[in-house]
């Protein structure tokens, strides 16, 4: 990163007004996040071209987040250094989506880094972030399950100014992926049973996004959201998400999601996705049921190497082919109730059928199995370094059979 980062924060201080500096400076904080993650996965289905992949890194994340200046309209800027090095990895076993490597011998970088800036404004309660993005929306969620995490650039909006009422707008321009340093155009998702085709157009780069979320109280919000990806798709997404306490100690959490999505010229995209997870939490005890269906001619369309929106989108599948109808029983387990604070254990089991396999093959299925346990220190000087350990295996009638296992550690270290 070669200090960067420095010089670029100390240009924009010096463009700065002398009285600003202050709040600029003195409001803000930054934190370097350490990431070691190994990770393998065995392809177990016959004819595999890869037997598995494994390889095991070491991320550094450096984060500022600036104050404001003075005046009816605050100026800021933030930034994010990534850093990756290899500590384990061949060709054989590489494209665990930890490090890029190369697509001729398939040997991993030793080390890669980036660099993102971003700039922001606000004005009341309101804020513009131009450059280096990282949404959390229903249409476009950023991929965090690696070493680094997935970025765009582009700019977004943030309106707060109606109690209650939180309003985005934006524009996603270009992407970088989380093992890649090259920024590019977007493409679409078309894995698996999903039948989507395109036209003339393999990237686009332009993802015009807009929409907000309505609490009406404190156990209860709706949504929704537009997003439109030039030449692929059209999606409107609705959301509900509702909390009843029933006694001390016991909730049920309903999370209900509907989108649908159709081709804007350059695409056949035309689905219908309608799911939901319902959560029933009993003291440190949480049970859990997902239902997804999907309908339509193709299955679901979202970015390529985001986070689908989707409440069976797990640790290896999404469950979002042509017609699939997918089901979920999860359990999760607070130590905390037990006198082990940080200790948290999580399992379920996903199984998806009538997946239509084109072509008149008939119809397909597919489940999945996950366990995670993680635990994270509470006090002393290790506060907040935290382990996990996930555990997953997927089978289908039609494509990949995976082993997946993931072990990581992180630690998140103030600077100021």
């Amino acid at each position: 990163m070669k200090n960067l980062p420095l010089r670029a924060l100390a240009s924009v201080a010096v463009c700065l007004p002398f009285s600003a500096h202050a709040d600029f400076i003195g409001d803000s904080k930054a934190s370097l996040e350490l990431r070691n993650f190994y990770f393998n996965r065995d392809y177990r289905q016959t004819g595999a071209t890869q037997s598995y992949s494994q390889e095991w890194a070491q991320g550094f994340l450096l984060r500022y987040e600036s104050g404001y200046t003075n005046g009816t309209i605050g100026l800021g800027v933030d930034a994010l250094g990534l850093l990756g090095v290899k500590l384990d990895s061949s060709p054989e076993h590489s494209g665990s989506g930890l490090l890029p490597y190369s697509a001729r011998d398939r040997r991993a970088a030793d080390e890669y880094s980036d660099l993102g800036l971003t700039a922001k404004l606000r004005a009341s309660k309101s804020t513009l972030k131009l450059g280096t993005l990282m949404p959390r929306l229903p249409v476009v969620q950023y991929n965090d399950t690696r070493l680094h995490p997935q970025t765009f650039e582009g700019g977004l909006l943030q309106i707060n100014e109606i109690d209650n009422l939180s309003l985005q707008l934006g524009q996603l321009r270009q992407v970088k992926q989380r093992d890649s340093t090259n920024v590019e155009d977007m493409t679409i998702t078309r894995g698996n049973k999903r039948n989507i085709q395109l036209g003339g157009h393999a990237t686009s780069d332009r993802f015009n996004l807009g929409g907000g979320t309505w609490r009406w109280n404190e156990n209860l919000s709706t949504s929704y959201y537009y997003g439109d990806f030039q030449d692929f798709y059209r999606q409107h997404s609705l959301g509900l998400v509702h909390e009843l306490p029933i006694t001390q100690g016991q909730s049920l959490k309903s999370d209900v999601r509907w989108a649908r999505s159709t081709d804007a010229g350059g695409s056949n995209v035309d689905n219908n996705a309608l799911n939901a997870l319902f959560t029933y939490r009993l003291r440190s005890h949480s049970f859990g049921l997902g239902l997804q269906r999907m309908s339509g001619d193709t299955g679901f369309a979202y970015l390529s190497g985001t986070d689908p929106y989707l409440t069976n989108f797990v640790q290896i599948g999404d469950f979002a082919n042509k017609d699939e109808r997918s089901w979920q029983l999860r359990y999760d387990f607070d130590f905390a109730g037990i006198g082990l604070p940080g200790l948290t254990f999580m399992t379920r089991y996903l199984r998806g059928d009538n997946i239509d396999l084109l072509n008149g093959q008939g119809n397909g299925k597919e489940w999945e199995r996950d366990t995670d346990i993680g635990y994270v220190v509470q006090t002393g000087p290790l506060k907040n370094l935290g382990f996990k350990v996930r555990n997953g295996s997927f089978r289908s009638s039609f494509g990949n059979d995976i082993d997946e296992t993931r072990v990581f550690a992180t630690y998140t270290l103030p600077i100021w």
